[in-house]
């Protein structure tokens, strides 16, 4: 939960909201310590995350498709 409120706090700061030295540099590693986080959780419990990927990728897909058919 920490490092995911740090990569918060950092993309808040890149965003001007927030006072941070060197937020900009300092991303990419946040940005790649929660990514880490995933891919290690993910391991432990046997989650496919290129199949989850590809399913919530094909949600989003047909809501914004059904989106523009309604508009």
């Amino acid at each position: 939960m920490g490092d995911v409120g740090d990569l918060a706090k950092l993309v808040m700061a890149v965003d001007g909201r927030r006072e941070i030295a060197d937020a900009r540099e300092r991303l990419g590693h946040e940005l790649a310590d929660c990514l880490w986080s995933v891919l290690v959780l993910a391991d432990r419990y046997g989650v496919d995350l290129v199949a989850e990927f590809d399913k919530m990728t094909a949600g989003i897909e047909r809501h914004l498709g059904a989106a523009a058919a309604a508009s």
